[in-house]
């Protein structure tokens, strides 16, 4: 006997995309399918896990070091120029193995029902395609929302119907957006987390490409948050070092936010999550307290933005992104269109269409 809420679930893009395309990538295949920085990490990564070797044989605390949440909080406060007092390392962070783990297991503290009627998630469009699978699992309908004037924007929540947000149980916002690269302004970020708290449901703001910017350092729903000057009551953001240090196989980041909620994902976590081995969490605080290896990164994803602008700027619906390190462009049929790529010059795409739906 199966969980019936199994059969909602669509292919994931990259099984889609490997059914479209058929072979494999080799080694001389340029692949651009997915999200994996080509960047090399610090130095000083390797360096700590090897210093860290005997901790290996150690279970790790669930809830990380302190030295890895004095870390983070210092890194909120800081990037976001948050008032001192807003993040309390104990009560307001929470270690995770990655931050796909954490955007999926967020929708598992939502309940199926609401207001007499299913439970609905609010999802950007496009979207990380977690979201839709998460809020499946947990008995939510999804309400997929694009921008309001403009494909590449972000989606303006406030302008659903007053019954539809009153059954909304969990949003989630991506910014900068995956894979269009818009940003939320700080005013909008405002607006969504009132919302959440008109309405009774979890906000949770996917951050996790918020340091790899182009001309202007993205705002976060924190700052947000701060300035409200009522607390983080509803809301979680999600980082990763996956992007902004480029280590992906580290699968190290962290959930922020409402302490309530903070409370509860940590007894979640404590059945299905997996905590971060104690040489990940050094190397992890090292990452956090460095910048240096990010402006580093971030001068070399502007020159590569550069030479596209370069190439394909009078490409149809070229856009120069405001953060992450995708290009979106508007190639008529995707799915053709890759093709031709694989086919003839041995470049691996995802058809935009595989992070969306019909509008």
């Amino acid at each position: 006997m199966l969980n019936p809420r199994l059969d909602l679930l669509t292919d994931y893009p990259f099984k889609r995309l490997a059914d479209l395309l058929g072979e494999p990538p080799n080694a001389t295949s340029i692949v651009m399918s997915i999200g994996e920085p080509q960047h090399q990490p610090p130095a000083f990564l390797s360096e700590i896990l090897a210093q860290s070797a005997a901790d290996w044989g150690k279970y790790p605390p669930a809830t990380g070091t302190l030295a890895f949440r004095a870390a983070i909080k210092t890194w909120l406060t800081r990037r976001f120029k948050l008032s001192d007092d807003l993040i309390q390392t104990d009560t307001h962070i929470l270690p995770v193995a990655g931050t796909r783990e954490a955007l999926y297991m967020v929708a598992q503290l939502t309940p199926p029902q609401k207001n007499g009627g299913q439970a609905l998630a609010l999802l950007p469009n496009p979207f990380y395609q977690v979201y839709q699978g998460a809020a499946l699992m947990a008995g939510a309908q999804p309400v997929f929302v694009g921008g309001a004037f403009d494909p590449g924007a972000q989606p303006d929540y406030t302008t659903l119907a007053p019954e539809i947000l009153d059954r909304v149980t969990l949003a989630y916002l991506c910014t900068p957006a995956n894979p269009q690269g818009s940003t939320a302004s700080l005013e909008e970020l405002k607006r969504a987390v009132q919302l959440a708290r008109k309405h009774d449901f979890i906000l949770a703001v996917d951050e996790c490409y918020s340091e790899i910017w182009d001309r202007e350092e993205p705002s976060g729903v924190l700052t947000a948050c701060d300035q409200l000057g009522e607390g983080l009551s509803k809301v979680l953001v999600f980082h990763s070092l996956s992007k902004r240090s480029s280590v992906p196989g580290l699968r190290s980041g962290f959930v922020a936010g409402d302490a309530s909620l903070i409370q509860k994902f940590a007894l979640i976590r404590s059945y299905g999550g997996a905590a971060l081995p104690l040489p990940v969490i050094h190397a992890s605080t090292a990452l956090w307290q460095d910048e240096s290896h990010v402006d580093f990164s971030r001068v070399l994803y502007r020159r590569k933005l550069d030479l596209a602008e370069a190439y394909l700027s009078q490409s149809p619906g070229f856009r120069r992104p405001q953060g992450g390190f995708f290009l979106w462009l508007n190639v008529g049929d995707g799915e053709e269109a890759a093709l031709k790529l694989w086919k003839q010059a041995g470049i691996r795409v995802l058809p935009g269409a595989y992070l969306a739906r019909p509008d």
